[in-house]
């Protein structure tokens, strides 16, 4: 059984992927704590690196690798820059050919509103204050005078308009429809046979009004009520359900083969010839299994921060 067992188990490549999977060195060990080792049990135990602060400045040697204190200008004349840059203005002003150049007087500023004081065109005579001449005013005249209109409100009255009174002209009431008719039947005597209709007019796919022939409708006809009516249609009886026997389908029922139940012995000299006639069971190659994989996260906090550097890292604001 233990043989028939190991050779159904799925191999490290089929259950996790890998070429053999890793074995575990921690079991049974004890159980430690984190908390009863001290973070950084170095810091506590042995002589600890210790070095001696910076000197503070003065005005001796105390603090400097020199032992005298050498000055950085000494021997050296004093240097007033003041006089210096008085001494190259003299020497700039004596390159000047003739005397510095003095700029004309300022702008002049107006005396008034309207005042051409000051400007370069003078006066101008669209905005002198002198009055123009005007020229001598004619009278309007008198307005147009008619007659007076004649009293009275009209209503009824002949010979008070300005024209004269239009003539009466007698009309039949239905004048226009019986021109229109007598042009109907004038235009009815000179037409010869039906309509023209030409079949390539362009006409629309569905008809606006379906009840609507061009041809006159023929006259109507008296049912024949002697004729015997038809049969209703009866369908046929409806299909049968399958009730675990076949009942309902065309064919028969199939025969039950009569093999009989057993699984064949997979040693003896049945099976060798089988194998060396036909060869081995076909099993096709597993595809590719998942691996255990970190996250993102999780590689990114490892990397920067494991076991090799965790005294010396610190976190970031």
């Amino acid at each position: 059984p233990w043989q028939r067992a190991q050779a159904m188990a799925k191999t490290d490549l089929e259950r996790i992927g890998l070429f053999s999977e890793a074995g575990y060195t921690t079991i049974g060990d004890p159980y430690a704590s984190i908390n009863s080792k001290p973070f950084n049990e170095s810091a506590s135990k042995g002589k600890q690196f210790v070095t001696i602060s910076t000197k503070p400045k003065t005005a001796d040697t105390v603090g400097y690798f020199g032992k005298t204190f050498d000055r950085i200008m000494e021997g050296e004349a004093l240097t007033d820059p003041i006089k210096i840059r008085r001494r190259h203005r003299m020497e700039e002003t004596k390159k000047n050919l003739g005397k510095a150049w003095v700029p004309n007087s300022g702008e002049k500023k107006p005396s008034g509103t309207g005042s051409h004081y000051g400007t370069l065109s003078g006066p101008i005579e669209a905005f002198s204050t002198t009055c123009k001449p005007m020229e001598a005013g004619r009278s309007p005249g008198k307005n147009f005078l008619t007659t007076p209109g004649k009293k009275g409100t009209g209503f009824g009255y002949t010979g008070i308009t300005i024209g004269s009174l239009p003539k009466y002209a007698s009309e039949p009431y239905d004048g226009a429809k019986e021109l229109k008719k007598e042009e109907e039947k004038k235009s009815k005597s000179l037409q010869k046979g039906a309509p023209f209709k030409l079949n390539l007019h362009p006409m629309d796919h569905f008809d606006g009004n379906p009840f609507h022939a061009d041809k006159p409708v023929p006259p109507y006809k008296d049912l024949d009520v002697s004729k015997s009516k038809p049969k209703p249609f009866k369908p046929s009886s409806p299909s049968k359900r399958d009730g675990g026997c076949k009942a309902g389908t065309f064919d028969h029922y199939p025969t039950h083969s009569v093999d009989p139940y057993g699984i064949p012995k997979t040693g003896g000299t049945t099976a060798a010839k089988t194998e060396t006639k036909k060869g081995p069971t076909f099993k096709p190659m597993p595809g590719p299994k998942s691996t255990p994989v970190r996250s993102t996260m999780e590689q990114s906090i490892y990397k920067k921060m494991n076991s090799t550097n965790f005294t010396s890292v610190t976190p970031s604001s």
